[in-house]
């Protein structure tokens, strides 16, 4: 990583109701990295069923940049503002970003979840997810490991098969 590179960091930029795609494809065109993670989601209509590709976190997309080089991103249609913590911008870790993008990536179902609470926090040790940290929790059918980006306080769970999993000392977290 060249040192320009290493001044960079990944942001939350909060965006207007339903403008995350159109707020990341700007991003993008302007020369910066953004990362808009989606899931499918069934949508009924009146009439019909349809599957329809959704943010994971509405209201927000992930994008890299310098914090002095932010106007850009202000100035962007459909952003609001940048995610910060005590009047300036709070970066995302690299890890969480990884790990959204693991998850994401990884060919398995994956959806919003809301914010974890206690639970056994476990590391994906093999297939397309290894290396993932997260908290497991159990819905209807399945398992699923939780994965979270604590500046949104906001999570996506991810469907997981127990015997690729191994526990970790934290136990604090699940999701609801």
């Amino acid at each position: 990583m060249n040192h320009a590179q290493s001044a960079l960091n990944w942001f939350a930029v909060a965006v207007k109701p339903r403008q995350e795609k159109l707020a990341a494809r700007v991003l993008r065109d302007q020369g910066l990295e953004d990362y808009l993670p989606l899931y499918r989601e069934r949508r009924r209509w009146s009439d019909r069923l349809k599957e329809v590709e959704a943010p994971l976190f509405a209201g927000y997309v992930f994008c890299r940049f310098a914090p002095r080089d932010r106007a850009p991103v202000l100035r962007t249609p459909g952003v609001r503002s940048i995610v910060t913590f005590g009047g300036r911008p709070a970066p995302v870790p690299d890890a969480e970003i990884w790990a959204l993008r693991q998850a994401v990536g990884s060919g398995r179902a994956v959806e919003p979840c809301s914010e974890p609470g206690p639970g056994q926090a476990v590391r994906i040790q093999h297939g397309p997810l290894s290396g993932l940290r997260g908290v497991l929790v159990r819905t209807r059918d399945d398992w699923r490991v939780v994965v979270s980006v604590e500046l949104l306080r906001r999570s996506v769970a991810v469907e997981v098969d127990l015997a690729d999993l191994a526990p970790l000392p934290d136990t604090r977290r699940r999701c609801s």
